[in-house]
């Protein structure tokens, strides 16, 4: 029995998250009834991140056993001719028995993308939040450093989410770039609590279209209150992009 790593990209935009659902179409799902087509087996596929309905992946990293004597370089060509043309697996190696997608993680980075124009882009919709108003980038990294570190975000954590035995996450960069309309906003983190990217960049946005001070970010990390921050940016704007393992 081989434990195969797999990693994948998809547009999250048409399914309901990674993680199966009864009823909904799910990537976890699609990757399962397609290792089942091909090894004519259940098999369970374990994700590093369980991305929400419309979150998009560019370096998501899953993992299955499987007994299937299909080389391990065969293994993206194979379940891709079965996947829909949203999910692309890009490599696969064999990896020890002990590795987990997600437990074995040492840190992930997520990008979200702002398309910051008078109209949207039919080309950039899909992936990226419209802001019509101005933002202003210069302020919006200077909020973004008071972030970084090892901290309680839990004023960043979705209310009324499932309890978590700790909020403290290590934040290692937390970077704002833009090139032309489009910003980005990347960071890098040994965790990430359930909608801490998206409320951190809803509560960023608030600093650069001036409704708030750079400084203001500061309280409201040491407030633990959820309510003080920005809103959850929407979903359509975050993608996973490394996970990085040991």
């Amino acid at each position: 029995m081989r434990n195969i790593r797999c990693v994948i990209e998809y547009d999250g935009t048409e399914f309901f998250g990674f993680q199966r659902q009864q009823g909904r179409r799910t990537v976890q799902g699609v990757l399962e009834e397609a290792l089942a087509s091909l090894t004519g087996r259940a098999t369970h596929v374990t994700g590093a991140g369980r991305t929400d309905a419309g979150v998009h992946a560019l370096g998501q990293v899953v993992n299955f056993r499987t007994d299937s004597r299909i080389p391990v370089e065969r293994w993206p060509y194979a379940l891709n001719s079965r996947l829909p043309r949203d999910v692309v697996v890009k490599r696969a190696d064999v990896v020890p028995e002990d590795f987990h997608a997600r437990k074995s993680a040492l840190a992930k980075t997520y990008r979200y993308t702002i398309w910051n124009a008078e109209f949207p882009s039919v080309f950039h919709d899909r992936y990226a939040w419209h802001v019509r108003t101005r933002l202003d980038v210069a302020a919006m990294r200077e909020a973004a450093r008071l972030l970084v570190g090892r901290r309680d975000f839990a004023a960043f954590r979705a209310a009324g989410s499932t309890p978590v035995r700790s909020t403290v996450r290590h934040l290692q960069a937390l970077e704002v770039e833009r090139a032309g309309p489009r910003i980005d906003i990347v960071a890098t983190a040994d965790g990430f609590l359930y909608h801490m990217m998206r409320n951190i960049v809803g509560t960023l946005v608030m600093v650069g279209d001036g409704r708030r001070p750079p400084e203001w970010v500061a309280d409201v990390l040491a407030s633990g209150r959820r309510e003080l921050a920005g809103p959850t940016a929407p979903a359509r704007g975050l993608c996973l992009v490394l996970v990085e393992y040991g």
